[in-house]
């Protein structure tokens, strides 16, 4: 009964998704629910965590459209981003949180079922704004654009809600993941030096938020951000 439905759907003029376009959207929706885990996780540790696995995903994601779309330039972009964004920077940021003793993520200006129900509107309304503006890739489906506009407010929703540096600063790597996304969908064809100046200004900020990590932990023995809003004009 079901095939008979699918085969219906199909002489209607429905096409059925390739296995690159299932395999590219299946990886699309897991860096979205990658970055809900990291709004709900408790633990700096579990949020470093959770940002790895989701830059093994775009790493990934870079190799199949690399052999999906024949682009050699983007399997060196995979490994640059698998040694800069899976084993680098998480390393860096749990040797600062070891040296800070710290485990527990900041409190949250918004409760967590709160959160999470704000992220998801504005997910949704990301997703659905540029499914309006029918903007069409030849490297990726049009569905994989709207997943990491949603990617990149979720990554906002976590920065805001936070207030604790380290759930700030993943917030901020992980919006980079869903820049990265969205560059693969519209430009994937670009020249790889132009797609590593992405990861050199995630290498900045890397620097940036690992100083001010250890110089606030050092003057206030917390990574807690509440004590900076004293600073506000």
């Amino acid at each position: 009964m079901a095939a008979g439905s699918v085969a219906v759907v199909f002489a209607e003029g429905g096409v059925a998704p390739s296995a690159f376009e299932g395999a590219t959207n299946t990886v699309a929706v897991l860096l979205l629910l990658t970055e809900f885990a990291m709004l709900r996780a408790a633990l700096s540790r579990s949020q470093v965590r959770l940002y790895a696995v989701q830059s093994l995903l775009v790493s990934a994601l870079a190799g199949i459209v690399a052999a999906g779309r024949d682009i050699p330039e983007l399997y060196a972009l995979a490994v640059v981003s698998l040694l800069f964004k899976v084993v680098a920077v998480p390393w860096v940021v749990t040797r600062l949180l070891r040296d800070a003793q710290v485990e527990i993520a900041g409190s949250g200006a918004l409760g967590v079922a709160t959160a999470t129900l704000v992220a998801l509107a504005l997910a949704g309304f990301g997703f659905f704004a540029v499914g309006s503006l029918d903007v069409r890739s030849r490297f990726l489906p049009h569905a994989a654009l709207g997943l990491s506009v949603a990617i990149v407010l979720v990554a906002f929703v976590l920065m805001i809600v936070r207030r604790d540096v380290v759930s700030q600063a993943v917030g901020f790597f992980s919006l980079e993941n869903g820049v990265s996304l969205a560059s693969l969908v519209v430009a994937a064809g670009m020249p790889l030096i132009i797609e590593v100046a992405f990861l050199f200004d995630l290498l900045v900020a890397v620097v940036v938020f690992g100083v001010l990590m250890r110089v606030h932990h050092h003057r206030t023995a917390t990574l807690s951000t509440e004590s900076l809003t004293a600073l506000r004009g």
